[in-house]
């Protein structure tokens, strides 16, 4: 970025946040947005209320009382924000994101703080958790909308929450929950995703799936080993039975009496040893390629009755350089679906990691240091805001191209800047199919993410098994705003 493109910055800025303004009844609490927003695009090293106010010339205190007493509507920030999301980078191929993310904090009075699993520093650790809903096509991504995670303990102290500013209405939810609420909010605004994507520790609660087959919403979810079903689902008694034609019948519907139990899909990889492993090319990475080993069929999962649930796809993938790393994954999309359009959503999940190092490295999502609930979450809708600026000048000033993987396409000819042409995107093709469309023309130019293609190589380049990197956001050092 050259010194005109960073000048050009402030007025990109305030134009920008314009849309905003009617989110705030005040001119002057308006301008705080502004300070908070232009400090976290900054240089600063930490990116907290204080630091950031010194840095603008104006009063700590002044910020405190934006986030934590002034009146504005950070709902209707964030139903903005999701507006211009839908109006501006939604379309086909949208990939929706549950993810969560922790951060350390100090002491006992930080909103729904206390001694947890802490997946920043991969142990059980002195912090909070928040769950997020992110959105990604083709080379755009962020975070729509997230929520604290509120543990039992605090729902149970009502004092201790008042004192933190939960309403009393905020009460414990399971992370899942919290993602269907994220969910259901981001539709109502408008937005539409194509796939929903998530790991196992969202794919591991059956309500959590069934919910969202209810909603209609198709999805490729990563399962723990211990998700129960069948390969083939077992028959179901529907007509009662009566010993001896006396006494109440047995409860129907019910498993006939010689079906097989339900068994754990890592014991299931044994009921597919006759079908061969397939190598399928996910992307390539600045380490190398990305290579797992697929075996694909049809599964059955148990329901909350233990009876056959909705036939789904069950995918079970192992690192090429590391068959002991094997993840499972079900999706409720139609039969039909190939493989490499699961696979491709499935291995999406790195975008929500991305944004969340985006957001932490860049903006300071993590810099937190309020004791009020009303601060924390105001600071969460404002730091997507900050990370979409961030993004869209990106894209303005000519970033990362859609994908950025470099994938080769299935005649190995590595482009620069992939453009399928030759046939539909495996995600416009579904979705279209899904919508009871047509099919993507072989003239259409789709930009999107290459498809996974099937290997046939003996042996893969060593790789190791981490997130997807690409270069973080950034714009610049100090934006000079």
């Amino acid at each position: 970025m050259d010194v005109q493109q960073i000048c050009q910055l402030k007025p990109k800025l305030t134009q920008f946040l314009k849309q905003f303004d009617d989110c705030f009844p005040r001119k002057d609490t308006r301008a705080h947005l502004a300070i908070y927003i232009t400090g976290q695009l900054s240089d600063l090293p930490q990116k907290s209320m204080e630091p950031i106010a010194l840095k603008a010339g104006v009063a700590p205190r002044t910020l405190q009382e934006f986030f934590t007493q002034l009146c504005w509507s950070e709902d209707q920030m964030r139903d903005r924000f999701q507006g211009i999301v839908r109006t501006q980078h939604a379309g086909a191929q949208a990939i929706g994101l549950i993810d969560e993310t922790s951060d350390v904090k100090k002491g006992h009075k930080t909103p729904g703080v206390k001694r947890q699993w802490c997946g920043v520093v991969g142990k059980r650790e002195n912090c909070i958790v928040t769950v997020h809903l992110g959105y990604a096509r083709n080379d755009f991504h962020c975070l729509l909308d997230s929520e604290l995670f509120l543990p039992e303990d605090w729902s149970q102290d009502r004092e201790r929450c008042r004192q933190a500013g939960i309403p009393d209405a905020m009460t414990y939810r399971p992370k899942w929950q919290i993602a269907l609420e994220l969910f259901d909010r981001a539709v109502g605004n408008g937005l539409h995703f194509d796939w929903m994507t998530f790991d196992e520790g969202y794919g591991g609660k059956p309500d959590f799936l069934r919910s969202l087959s209810a909603r209609g919403q198709q999805f490729v979810g990563e399962v723990p080993k211990n998700f129960v079903g069948w390969l083939k689902a077992p028959h179901v008694v529907a007509r009662p039975f009566h010993k001896d034609r006396q006494g109440r019948g047995r409860r129907i519907p019910r498993l006939a009496s010689d079906s097989p139990s339900a068994r754990r899909v890592d014991e299931l990889t044994d009921e597919l040893r006759d079908q061969a492993w397939r190598r399928w090319h996910v992307k390539d990475r600045d380490d190398g390629p990305m290579v797992w080993e697929v075996k694909h069929g049809r599964f059955t999962p148990k329901d909350e009755d233990g009876l056959p649930g909705e036939p789904m796809h069950l995918i079970v993938a192992r690192n090429v350089l590391s068959p002991a790393e094997t993840k499972f994954f079900v999706s409720n999309a139609p039969p039909e679906v190939p493989v490499s359009t699961l696979l491709l959503v499935a291995f999406s999940r790195w975008r929500v990691e991305r944004c969340f190092e985006d957001e932490k490295g860049e903006i300071g999502l993590d810099h937190y240091e309020g004791r009020r609930y009303l601060g924390l979450k105001r600071h969460l809708i404002v730091s997507a805001v900050s990370h979409l600026f961030l993004a869209e000048t990106r894209q303005d000033l000519g970033g990362e191209k859609s994908g950025a993987d470099g994938v080769p396409d299935p005649h190995r000819d590595r482009r620069p800047d992939p453009i399928l042409v030759a046939g539909p995107d495996p995600l416009e093709e579904a979705a279209r199919t899904n919508r009871g469309g047509d099919p993507v023309g072989a003239e259409e130019e789709c930009r999107g993410t290459p498809e996974p293609y099937e290997e046939y190589a003996t042996s893969a380049a060593p790789v190791r098994d981490q997130s997807h990197r690409t270069t973080p956001l950034r714009v610049g050092g100090d934006l000079a705003l």
